[in-house]
C-alpha cells in the first residue's frame, strides 16, 4: 500500500519532469497558479502521468479538481484505498 509520503514523493518527481521550467519548491500546497507551465494541457498531461504511475483512473470531475498537489494526493489515496 502506498503511503501519503510516497504519493507526494512520486508527485514531486512528476512535477519536476513535466514542468521542467519550474524551479520552486514542490510541496502539497503547490498549485497551477504557482507554475507557469501548468495550464489546462498541463493538467491533462499530469493526470495521465498519475493514472499510469498509480494504476488509477480519474473522472472528468476529478480532473477539474486537480488544482494543487495536496488535493491530488488525497484523491489518489482514496482511489488506492
Amino acid at each position: 500500500m502506498t503511503t501519503d509520503t510516497e504519493i507526494v514523493d512520486k508527485l514531486r518527481e512528476m512535477v519536476n519532469t513535466l514542468f521542467d521550467e519550474y524551479t520552486g519548491p514542490v510541496t502539497p500546497s503547490l498549485s497551477a497558479n504557482d507554475v507557469e507551465q501548468w495550464d489546462s494541457l498541463g493538467t491533462v498531461q499530469l493526470a495521465v502521468m498519475i493514472e499510469q504511475a498509480f494504476n488509477i483512473r480519474f473522472s472528468t470531475d476529478e480532473i477539474a479538481k486537480l488544482d494543487n498537489l495536496g488535493t491530488i494526493a488525497e484523491i489518489i489515496a482514496k482511489k488506492r484505498g
